[in-house]
């Protein structure tokens, strides 16, 4: 048994109005490149959190150009037990509705070019992933979104792009074909990492729009995304905060927490030992 303490991966300005004890903000660095920014440290109903703003101060960075290496990297360093992912997404089917949530539990990588691992040449690793989401933090974190007043769909495959453009009809509609649900530009390779980092990972989407393959529907713009996240951002942090509470006393170990050293192949008379010092292997 340990003690909890929440990372959250969100927006910008997610941590202040969220009534944080003893909030800190903290420069932090990494081996792996520059983070998003400095991380926000306090408490909530006596949890410990450390919340980082994905896309930096005012949001600055594109998706495409997020460290998610370094990102996950400083909140593995901070002691951050459990990582839930706040984002915006786009539905592609028709019940999830603008306004709801989503605690997906799959993804589709269809990203490109972005730090999809912490292992490389001269540390080789292969870490499993037929079940990215960790069930118990997703679980918690959909009762706590219910409990605040959201309408939660517990499940779902959630496709991440590149961005920073909506998908085209085609586009969306292939998705569509492919079985995803929700569709979103930050979750992958965060996702991946966080797997890497042994951090057990949640994601609670906040629908914002219908893609566009809806024939009878306008394409997606950004103030219509902007409009929608506005209105639930309240939501998004009594979630938070509901979650908090929720929490059993002591956290249980899972099958992920801490770096799987298991998941090295390459000889220990062979390791890249700068990069083994940097994954604490």
């Amino acid at each position: 048994m340990s003690i909890w303490h929440i990372g959250v991966s969100g927006g910008s300005g997610l941590a202040e109005g969220i009534g944080l004890e003893d909030a800190q903000e903290i420069a932090v660095a990494s081996p792996f490149g520059e983070p998003s920014g400095p991380v926000t440290v306090g408490t909530l109903a006596g949890v410990r959190f450390t919340f980082l703003a994905r896309h930096g101060a005012g949001h600055r960075l594109p998706p495409d150009a997020v460290n998610y290496r370094a990102n996950i990297d400083v909140l593995r360093r901070c002691g951050v037990t459990d990582l839930l992912a706040l984002s915006a997404i786009g539905s592609l089917r028709e019940e999830l509705a603008p306004g709801q949530f989503v605690a997906a539990d799959q993804f589709i990588d269809h990203t490109h070019g972005r730090g999809r691992s912490f292992f490389g040449p001269g540390l080789v690793g292969h870490v499993g992933l037929a079940d990215p989401v960790c069930p118990r933090l997703s679980g918690l974190a959909a009762a706590a979104a219910e409990v605040a007043g959201a309408t939660v769909h517990r499940g779902g495959c959630y496709i991440a792009i590149d961005g920073p453009q909506f998908s085209t009809r085609a586009e969306s509609r292939l998705y569509r074909q492919w079985g995803a649900d929700v569709i979103g530009m930050t979750a992958m390779p965060e996702a991946r990492l966080a797997r890497e980092a042994g951090l057990p990972y949640a994601i609670l989407g906040m629908v914002t729009d219908y893609d566009a393959w809806r024939e009878d529907q306008a394409g997606v713009e950004a103030h219509d995304v902007l409009a929608v996240m506005a209105a639930n951002a309240g939501l998004a942090r009594a979630a938070v905060r509901k979650l908090a509470g929720m929490l059993p006393p002591e956290r249980a170990a899972t099958p992920v927490d801490g770096v799987p050293r298991g998941a090295v192949v390459t000889a220990p008379g062979a390791w890249d030992r700068v990069l083994a010092a940097k994954l604490g292997l």
